[in-house]
């Protein structure tokens, strides 16, 4: 595609410490970038490379160690490893926050010349007080105030970024990958798991983080000993935290690690949970409609707006509003049915990968307009 205002220039993709839908969507966006005349280059923690090989969409790899935390010495390390890794970059994106804050301050070199930045919002601020709390919402009006143009994974972090200044605000959904088709039988990922027959199968996928909400997931689980058996697939920090309680309460969870067969698990389900805090526009959600499983979900973030009526929703940290919407649709092979064919057709409304790829080339284009990043 040469003679677009991309063909030679350099974009940088930078994102923090990722194991889920940060990098899985700048690594599903590589590929487009690249076939639009760009060189890429994708800056993050070594093991995000490892991951999600963005080598092998076309990408250069400069590994950067943003961390997920507010991390002081760190981060001044991180912003000289970034300064220089941005060495002739013509345009910056920070995927989160986290990479916004560390991007905005490495383009803020004395005398460098002017790349735009985009930042899109991915996740929300943490709920709470605390000086890192406070220190973190400084540093995001900052960081959103200082962005060329800021895209939003939902409303109401659209929303949030507007109250806060933001100069340009811009929807961005951001897509799930398509799902590989499965590649068990119902039968076979079943057994894997011990299930007996006629024993329901509930599925729950994420990274085991205080966000997601799986602390409710267990008090909702109190009320399952002979009921449905509750499989999490991810791994994160609160493992120890969440096996120890499964133990000691004897609760019908399992703690499956992070797996690579999410299709699989999919169609064995009866049902998919999802009890986050917040979520934007959550990934497993997606692959859950799409893969005709029913949902439960929390009434939070984005999720409403994503989902419709395509899923049961419950009030975030409610264990007993989560447990009984559970047990209805469990109990209820209409209204299973019923979510899992509007679920398949919510689905459809939804920009697909190469939209949202589409998306970015075409606002890239506009800031890079001219040879000097001006539109």
């Amino acid at each position: 595609m040469s003679g677009t205002p991309l063909s030679g220039r350099r974009v940088a993709e930078v994102l923090a410490t990722s194991t889920g839908g940060v990098g899985t969507h700048v690594r599903a966006v590589v590929p487009a970038v690249v076939a639009a005349g760009a060189q890429v280059l994708v800056c993050g923690a070594a093991p995000t490379e490892e991951l999600f090989g963005f080598r092998a969409g076309g990408a250069e790899f400069a590994p950067v160690g943003i961390g997920a935390g507010l991390a002081p010495v760190a981060d001044v390390r991180a912003i000289v490893e970034l300064r220089r890794a941005l060495t002739g970059a013509d345009l910056v994106h920070a995927h989160g926050l986290r990479a916004g804050l560390v991007a905005a301050a490495a383009l803020r070199a004395p005398g460098g010349r002017r790349r735009p930045l985009v930042l899109t919002l991915h996740n929300a601020l943490p709920e709470g007080g605390g000086l890192q709390r406070r220190v973190l919402a400084t540093a995001e009006r900052a960081t959103i105030r200082g962005a060329d143009v800021v895209l939003a994974a939902s409303e109401d972090l659209a929303e949030n970024a507007r109250r806060l200044g933001a100069p340009d605000v811009r929807m961005a959904p951001v897509s799930a990958p398509a799902l590989p088709p499965a590649t068990r039988t119902r039968d076979d990922v079943r057994a894997e798991l011990g299930l007996a027959d006629g024993r329901r199968l509930v599925v729950a996928v994420g990274r085991l983080h205080p966000q997601k909400g799986y602390d409710v997931l267990l008090d909702a689980a109190r009320s399952w000993a002979d009921g449905p058996l509750v499989v999490i697939a991810g791994d994160g920090p609160l493992h120890h935290e969440l096996q120890d309680r499964i133990t000691a309460e004897r609760l019908p969870v399992v703690l499956l690690g992070r797996r690579d067969d999410v299709a699989d698990l999919l169609a064995a389900a009866d049902l998919c949970v999802l009890p986050s805090r917040w979520e934007a526009r959550s990934l497993t959600a997606q692959e859950a409609l799409r893969s005709g499983t029913p949902l439960v979900a929390t009434r939070t973030g984005g999720l409403p707006g994503l989902l419709g009526d395509a899923a049961e929703l419950v009030p975030v940290g409610d264990a007993g509003a989560l447990a009984t919407a559970v047990t209805r649709v469990l109990g209820d092979p209409a209204r299973a049915r019923a979510l899992a064919e509007a679920g398949l057709r919510q689905a459809e409304s939804w920009p697909d990968e190469a939209a949202t790829a589409r998306t970015l080339v075409a606002l890239y284009r506009e800031l890079l307009g001219s040879p000097d990043g001006s539109a």
